[in-house]
């Protein structure tokens, strides 16, 4: 028997832990104690961006992905060595590599974030077109 991942369950690809942020697209009612839950896949991945690009980059300056996962998921509670080589090979993006600039280097962000998805849920099927949608509401804030 097969489970579906939690974050896919939770529509939070990311698997984003609850806080005292108030997320755009939060369900209504969180079942889960841990872990955000979305009413879409698309608010998932809007927040999965919004602290990639908005909070990791342009807050706390994180340039490549092994800065990155080193916060996203640290040693603590995570094989952080192995989720960088993941999401680096994956992405294809050397874990020392400066990702770029969010808006100069969209391309190069969405396939960090699918392959953290990946990492996360232990599935390549990530819905892309949501993944897609997502960082466009993402987008579409920032402005």
């Amino acid at each position: 028997m097969t489970t579906t991942p939690r974050g896919i369950r939770n529509c939070n690809p990311l698997n984003i832990r609850r806080s005292a942020a108030k997320w755009k697209g939060l369900c209504a009612q969180q079942n889960d104690a841990s872990f955000c839950q979305f009413e879409s896949m698309e608010w998932g991945w809007r927040a999965a961006f919004w602290l990639l690009t908005r909070v990791y980059y342009h807050t706390y300056r994180l340039f490549t992905i092994r800065k990155i996962i080193t916060k996203w998921a640290p040693p603590i509670e995570n094989h952080t060595a192995a989720y960088i080589q993941r999401v680096s090979q994956l992405s294809g993006i050397g874990p020392d590599e400066p990702i770029g600039i969010p808006s100069d280097r969209p391309a190069r962000w969405i396939s960090v974030a699918r392959a953290m998805a990946i990492q996360e849920n232990g599935t390549a099927q990530i819905d892309d077109f949501a993944m897609l949608k997502g960082f466009d509401l993402c987008r579409q804030d920032a402005k």
